[in-house]
């Protein structure tokens, strides 16, 4: 994402910029004695100032922001042995100040923030800790071993060198970089400029990042940093979240593989309107007239802990249509069927499985109602389409023996291929994904952030079904909150963050986690699963409106703690 002005970011808070600073802030708000000890200090400096900073054991911030001229605040933050002015010893002669932290042990390790003046100068190293850079800066120097160099700086008259000693170079960037060049000595660089060929001095930036083995990331969210760097072909799973227009999605994928999605982009005819994801229903699309003055709605009701709540009646229901409350005239429970996709784990870490996998998705073929309309969707590196939607449950269960398994594995891309794609298509009808997996990602383009988004808007059910792989039990890695540079302990924790996911995957589309601990648990979640899509209703009510009018639909489920989902009616028939 481009760079911000200061007073801009906190005004978009979905930039790259703003969501850093925002971090940060909430970070120094919430520290309490409890989970940090820390230490603050200020200094009257000029309106620039050259700061260096060395700390081997933690992490650095540097943020260049207007509300710092004539100061420069640096604040130590410690999980461990609180932080005191004998941890760190800063000398400031003028406009040149320099900070050297003590080294720790990583319980104990110090990580600093320190808020410069705009257009200063700063010069950071670091062994493990990851590095941010942030805002309007003169210039950055900064030396890691392994940390992640994080960068958000104004790019309209930029000047880099990105240089990596020990490894070809991962890195992640908003625009398109210069190829990568390959010195003696198997060093491996990156460097060139951006912008104005003839920029003002007072707009240059320069940056100048040596590290190891780290990963450098230019105007990009942290967060939306995928599993795999590596700039790849896109694979069929890829391409057709490209065709399916949806923006972030697409500009996600663009950023691992800027050469290989241009080249298959120019293939594309240019779309009619832009597609896309992030267009929700208007509310009035929830309600089918069935009599001049009878509405009908479908609605799932569910308890705090996300679990479906049956034999609910006409009492049980209040509706409000255009903020006016209307007289429920009728609740039955709905029959319509649903449109599932079984999304199945074929990769490497399950490859030793496929026979079982294939039995439990016959089970399941088995549990669910006949006039579900299933497609099945095996992945790995990349997808592989079983059988497109049917009924036929024989032909299904033939289909299940072309599964092909092994290799890495992409469940991100995966997943938002059956929101881009087949369900797509199916908007406006009762649609969910099953997913069988272990929830090990390692491959995809679509960072998981963004794949939360686009299934919060898509209108469809998943239901996570995760088998732990077991190759990394949870307890023998720290958790990535708490490291030294959290994107690279993603990389080393992937199975660990695979519960937590599976959570966020069923909360964000109204369908259910099942954590399978043993064989037995599959067929309780299948049983589940089938009980909770049929935990639906069909409500009835009086409106006032007129069959063409617009109107903003409520439903309010009068039992304590209970959330209602709203989804179209399909097929209904006009007395």
């Amino acid at each position: 994402m481009p760079y911000r002005t200061f007073k801009n970011a906190l005004a978009v808070p979905k930039s790259a910029l703003a969501r850093s600073i925002a971090v940060m802030g909430l970070m120094i708000l919430v520290f309490s004695p409890a989970a940090a000890q820390n230490y603050q200090r200020e200094l009257d400096t000029p309106d620039k100032v050259s700061v260096s900073v060395k700390n081997l054991n933690g992490r650095v911030e540097i943020i260049a922001a207007e509300t710092q001229q004539n100061k420069v605040a640096v604040e130590a933050n410690s999980r461990g042995t609180p932080v005191d002015s004998t941890d760190l010893q800063i000398e400031a002669k003028g406009a040149n100040i320099r900070i050297d932290v003590k080294d720790r042990g990583d319980k104990d390790r110090i990580d600093l923030v320190v808020r410069i003046p705009l257009r200063s100068k700063a010069t950071v190293e670091t062994e493990a800790g990851s590095v941010d850079v942030i805002g309007n800066i003169e210039s950055a120097e900064v030396t890691t071993n392994t940390g992640t160099i994080h960068a958000d700086v104004p790019l309209e008259a930029l000047k880099f060198n990105f240089l990596w000693q020990s490894s070809r170079p991962r890195y992640l960037s908003d625009v398109e970089l210069p190829e990568i060049k390959e010195k003696r000595g198997g060093f491996f660089s990156i460097s060139g400029k951006l912008g104005e060929k003839k920029p003002r001095k007072e707009e240059r930036v320069e940056l100048n990042f040596l590290t190891r083995r780290g990963v450098v990331l230019l105007n990009v969210d942290p967060e939306m940093v995928p599993s795999d760097l590596s700039q790849r072909p896109l694979t069929e799973a890829v391409r057709g979240i490209v065709r399916s227009g949806d923006s972030q999605l697409i500009d996600s994928i663009r950023k691992v593989s800027p050469k290989m999605f241009g080249d298959y982009a120019k293939t594309l005819p240019p779309p009619d309107k832009e597609p896309t994801l992030r267009r929700g229903r208007p509310p009035g699309q929830v309600v089918t007239v069935v009599a001049p003055q009878l509405m009908r709605l479908n609605a799932s009701v569910t308890d705090r802990n996300g679990r479906a709540i049956g034999g609910m009646k006409a009492t049980d229901f209040t509706v409000y249509e255009n903020g006016t409350e209307r007289t429920v005239t009728n609740v039955v429970p709905t029959q319509e069927p649903f449109n599932l996709v079984l999304l199945l784990d074929v990769s490497g870490s399950v490859e030793e499985r496929i026979d079982f996998i294939r039995k439990a998705a016959r089970d399941f073929l088995n549990t669910a109602s006949p006039q579900d309309r299933i497609s099945i969707i095996s992945f790995r590196d990349d997808i592989q389409l079983i059988s497109e939607f049917t009924t036929d449950r024989q032909l299904l269960s033939r289909k299940l023996d072309e599964i092909d398994a092994g290799g890495p594995t992409a469940f991100y891309d995966a997943l938002a291929y059956v929101l881009a794609d087949p369900l797509k298509k199916l908007r406006g009808e009762r649609t969910a994904v099953v997913v069988m997996s272990d929830g090990d990602d390692n491959k995809s383009f679509v960072p998981f952030p963004a794949l939360l988004e686009a299934l919060s808007e898509s209108g469809a059910l998943v239901y996570p079904l995760y088998v732990p792989s077991g190759l990394i039990p949870e307890s023998s890695v720290p958790r990535p909150e708490v490291t030294i540079d959290p994107l690279r302990s993603r990389y080393l924790t992937l199975t660990t963050r695979a519960e937590e996911e599976g959570q966020k995957l069923a909360a964000a589309s109204g369908g259910v986690y099942y954590p399978i601990r043993r064989l037995d648990d599959l067929q309780r979640a299948y049983d589940d699963v089938v009980l909770q899509l049929r935990t639906a209703y069909t409500i009835t009510y009086a409106s006032n409106s007129t069959p063409s009018g617009n109107r903003r639909v409520r439903v309010r489920a009068n039992r304590d703690g209970a959330s209602v989902r709203l989804s179209p009616v399909v097929n209904v028939a006009t007395p």
